[in-house]
């Protein structure tokens, strides 16, 4: 289907890969991986024909046909949601044009054994066959099926795109890519705005329905289950395994330890040719012997170790000003699109210094909500936005947003202030864009290196609120943690919309819930909302319990997969260790704030009943008397209780 032959792209002095050789055939299910940056999602524009390479050709079968769903796109606001994925059938009306006009020239000729009346049936029949695999007049009940299996409601077919959070429209663009069933797709992280089950139905299409597929994404249980083939750029080549992602860690691991052994033995060898060289360099009897080990040095090609990514984003927000005990506070917030209701009746606190998750289903109001704290759309009810409150706002579409034609230094010093400007390229440094790296223009860089570069941008300023909406998207591992450890150490306050329960967990302290139009509040950890809920997914949230059994196989494989990575720095026991501390400690401030909950109902009730009983009508009422003394004791014993429990948690902080 598609032929690549000796490609070869350069940006600058070094390529960023070249004599990059590979065939796509029928069938053939391919992950592309590398590390950010090594020219994954730039070898998919080449493959459709968006961007020309440098040198080599990219050569298409005839009559196959390319879709490809890049990371960022423009998306539309004037249509409807079935309007804009009927866009994918445009070409089944003039398609049915040519087969109707084919049908009538065969009803009018009689030159049955004709070489022409014979090409013309040919040609009839596989335009023919080709219309029916486009869903011929049918494709409405196609749209609705894609549609549906995507998380679509039939309720939101009628809804105009821009009702829609981002998340939702990129499954849009999805669904139009699918229904127009390319012989190739092109599909770059698409699993970044959908849900575990849209996922699962994704990987049962593309095992099914699709011909042949090359895909970049960073969930390791997507790829292992759609994916036969892996090719892994590196050290600016290509390298093909026939073989699932799992194995290929196996094989590269393998093939890594044979590099090593060749590479040491490589430098041996040319260690003790010099040597050789130096030694008898100027002794007549050996001119020849030191001729003959010179021309084999200069013949010697070394020896290309696979890259192991061993940099380290050291990421730090600055220090805040001190805000107000309250940098926001919602009271029966509503949102509106025409007849829809994304949520009503908000009424939430957020105090200083807290770490708190919005999560939910896409579509739930999530950003929605982020959008009405920053006042970038309007609302019925009341938010406030506390005293001295200083913002720092990471978008979804962030990367977006950045000026495609200048280059990365560019960038940043367009927008630094004062002494700052002076070390841009050591922060730069410290986000892996050293070097020729910060001369590069935006436009060639990857989704995880322009969310990374966003991310600089928030950082030169100092700000005591945090909203980071969904900021873990194109982020490897290891950036991951690095952005985790910088949030838990930040002074200010933060409010993190994310469906990475792995990225949350150890981090907030509270958890807003999104769905069924509604806001609900749960105090804790992220599993411990997890648990609430007996389920181990954020995507696992409104789902059937079948698809909730096999989220959670599936979150098990990711799980195993997360540690490995996260072996290099730390054992699996320690990791184990400081879950259990953190389970523990928040089970301990739970008990705190349930026994301060209780002290503080029965105070007021205390309260309460002195009152009543200081009225002369009520003085001598045994019921009230009786009361007060059980209240009166169960306060007592409860704040013993309470001191207890404070000690008992005093001891984690000191430890």
């Amino acid at each position: 289907m598609i032929t690549v032959n000796n490609l070869k792209i350069e940006f600058g002095i070094k390529p960023l890969f070249s004599d990059v050789n590979f065939v796509i055939n029928d069938r053939d299910r391919i992950a592309l991986v590398g590390k950010n940056g090594a020219g994954k999602s730039t070898l998919l524009k080449i493959l459709c024909g968006i961007q020309h390479p440098t040198e080599g050709a990219v050569t298409v079968s005839s009559g196959s046909t390319v879709g490809y769903l890049p990371q960022v796109m423009i998306l539309q606001d004037n249509t409807t949601v079935r309007e804009e994925v009927r866009k994918a059938f445009k070409g089944n009306t003039e398609l049915k044009n040519r087969l109707d006009k084919m049908n009538a020239e065969l009803s009018q000729r009689t030159d049955y054994e004709s070489d022409e009346y014979l090409a013309l049936v040919q040609k009839f029949t596989q335009e023919h066959d080709r219309y029916m695999l486009l869903g011929a007049d049918n494709y409405e009940a196609d749209i609705e099926r894609t549609l549906l299996g995507l998380g679509f409601l039939r309720t939101d077919f009628d809804r105009p795109t821009g009702e829609f959070s981002g998340g939702w429209r990129m499954r849009i663009e999805l669904a139009k890519l699918l229904l127009s069933r390319p012989d190739v797709l092109l599909l770059d992280e698409p699993t970044n705005h959908l849900d575990i089950e849209s996922i699962q139905w994704l990987e049962q299409f593309l095992a099914q329905s699709a011909k042949a597929v090359v895909l970049v994404s960073h969930d390791r249980a997507f790829i292992n289950n759609v994916c036969n083939r892996t090719m892994e750029i590196s050290c600016g080549k290509l390298t093909d395994y026939k073989v699932k992602y799992d194995e290929f860690v196996k094989l590269r691991a393998e093939r890594r330890e044979q590099q090593l052994r060749a590479y040491e033995n490589q430098q041996k060898e040319i260690a003790d040719t010099r040597e050789f060289i130096e030694r008898f360099r100027y002794k007549p009897s050996k001119a020849v012997q030191v001729q003959s080990r010179i021309k084999m040095l200069e013949k010697i090609v070394p020896i290309e170790i696979d890259e192991v990514d061993t940099s380290v984003m050291h990421l730090k927000f600055p220090p805040c000003l001190r805000s107000g005990d309250f940098p926001v506070i919602c009271d029966d917030v509503r949102k509106d699109y025409g007849e829809h209701t994304v949520f009503d009746h908000v009424t939430l606190t957020i105090r200083r210094g807290e770490k708190v998750a919005f999560v939910g289903k896409n579509g739930e109001g999530k950003t929605t909500l982020v959008k009405c704290i920053m006042g970038e759309i309007p609302f019925t009810g009341n938010l406030k936005i506390g005293h001295n409150i200083q913002i720092g706002y990471f978008a979804q579409n962030q990367a977006q947003l950045l000026d495609e034609n200048i280059s990365v230094f560019q960038t940043i010093d367009d927008v630094a202030k004062g002494d700052i400007r002076l070390k841009i390229n050591n922060i730069l440094g410290a986000f892996m864009f050293g070097g020729e790296a910060s001369e590069k223009k935006v436009k060639v860089l990857s989704g995880g290196e322009r969310s990374r570069l966003a991310m600089i941008r928030l950082l030169l300023e100092p700000v005591n609120l945090l909203i980071l909406d969904e900021p873990t998207n194109h982020l490897d591992m290891p950036s991951k943690d690095v952005l985790k450890e910088a949030i838990r150490a930040f002074d200010g306050t933060a409010i993190i919309v994310s469906h990475d329960r792995e990225f949350l967990d150890g981090l907030v302290t509270k958890v807003y819930e999104f769905g069924g139009g509604s806001v609900r509040e749960h105090i804790g950890g992220i599993y411990d909302f997890l648990r609430s809920h007996n389920i181990s997914s954020l995507d696992a949230l409104g789902i059937s319990k079948s698809v909730k059994q096999k989220s959670e196989e599936n979150t098990d494989k990711t799980d195993t997969a997360s540690t490995e990575q996260q072996g290099q720095s730390e054992s699996r026991q320690s990791y184990e260790e400081r879950k259990e501390f953190q389970r523990k400690l928040r089970k301990a401030e739970k008990a705190v704030a349930d026994s301060e909950r209780k002290i503080e109902a029965m105070e007021k009730r205390l309260k309460e009943l002195d009152c009543i009983l200081c009225n002369p009508e009520s003085a001598s009422d045994m019921t009230l008397i009786t009361e007060y003394t059980s209240t009166k004791k169960a306060l007592d014993e409860e704040v013993e209780k309470w001191t207890t429990l404070c000690e008992n948690l005093e001891t984690f902080h000191t430890n």
